[in-house]
Order: structure tokens, then sequence, then C-alpha cells
């Protein structure tokens, strides 16, 4: 489903439309989709550092992503998620194995040691989930702000990457003054698009 600016829409709006159509879309597909993005990853520059997530629900991504940056000898951080909305914690993923359910139901985190907030300004690349993304690098999340307060650690020349389902790479999302635009979003068919477009 491919979605058109709609400036009559505000961030609930949208949030309900992607959710329902990523609801929609079948499980083959979206295994599909999960190889393609590993793969596209696979092609990226990658930092000493990277920032990523293990999916959960209809999030676009994989644990094979995520072991995929590992195997290049990059260093994997994963969120972990605060007992209360704010910036998120980090750690090191060091396999499946070490992945535990974390505070929100059916978010899996890693169990080893607890780096902090600050841990994200050594990631040179940070991949994170998104609803959508628009050409201008406006980012779309769930709105509970994790991401938001998190993306004020980071690093000045930190690339911000959302993934996103190809349609889900939109002309225009609702903005804010607070919001911290990405500089690219990774998707199935079109691989890193640079943003803005």
């Amino acid at each position: 489903m491919a979605y058109r600016c709609n400036d009559q829409w505000d961030k609930v709006t949208w949030r309900s439309h992607l959710a329902g159509a990523r609801s929609a879309v079948p499980a083959q597909q979206r295994i599909a989709e999960a190889r393609a993005l590993a793969g596209v990853a696979a092609s990226l520059p990658l930092p000493e550092t990277v920032c990523c997530y293990v999916p959960f629900g209809t999030e676009p991504g994989s644990v094979a992503l995520v072991d995929m940056l590992r195997n290049t000898g990059a260093r994997v951080l994963l969120p972990v998620i605060p007992p209360r909305p704010d910036a998120l914690d980090w750690a090191e993923y060091t396999g499946t194995a070490a992945l535990v359910p974390g505070r929100l139901r059916g978010v899996l985190e890693p169990s080893g040691p607890r780096l902090g907030v600050s841990a994200v300004r050594s990631a040179g690349l940070v991949l994170l989930p998104a609803l959508a993304v628009d050409h201008l690098g406006v980012r779309l999340g769930r709105g509970a702000g994790y991401y938001d307060r998190t993306l004020a650690h980071v690093a000045p020349d930190t690339a911000l990457v959302a993934i996103v389902r190809d349609d889900e790479l939109v002309e225009r999302l609702p903005a804010e003054p607070h919001d911290i635009r990405m500089t690219g979003a990774l998707t199935p068919s079109r691989g890193l698009v640079r943003l803005p477009v």
C-alpha cells in the first residue's frame, strides 16, 4: 500500500494506518523482506560500533540482520528499555543465547552488563525501528518517545538509519521542532536511501 502525502493526518492517524497495514502483511512476505534487509545491511560500510534492535511484532528486520552485523566484526549494541519512558540503556549483543525477555512483552534484550545511555555516543551507525520515515528524514515511531530521548545523546556525525518496509518511506510526515532527522532509510527493495531525498 503506497501512502500519499496527507496534510490532514496527524501522527496518531499515521500510526493507526501504518500499524493496520503492517498487520495485514502476510508472514511469508515479512520473512522475505527480513531476508532482503539482512542482505542489504551486509553491503553497508560498517563502523566499529553499531546500535541496532531486535524487532518484535511486525517490525521490519530480524535477528539474522543483527547476527550479520556482529559477524562482520562490528561491536553491536542493543537497547535495554528503562523502567519508565526515558532514553534507552544499551548492552552488547553477544548472540541469540544471551537474549532475554525485556520489560515490554515481546521485546528481547541482551542479558549482559548495562552500558548506560551514553553508550550510543560510541556508535557510528544507529539502525532504528520506525513505522515510517519521510523524504526529509522525519521518523515516525510508536509514540513512547524512547528513541526521541535517546537520539539526543548520539554524536553529531552518527548515521541515523530507520529500517522500514518499502511503502513506509513516504513523501511527508508531520514534524515537530524536537524531531531529530534520519540520514537514511533501509528498505528491502531500495536498499539504503540517503535522506533528505
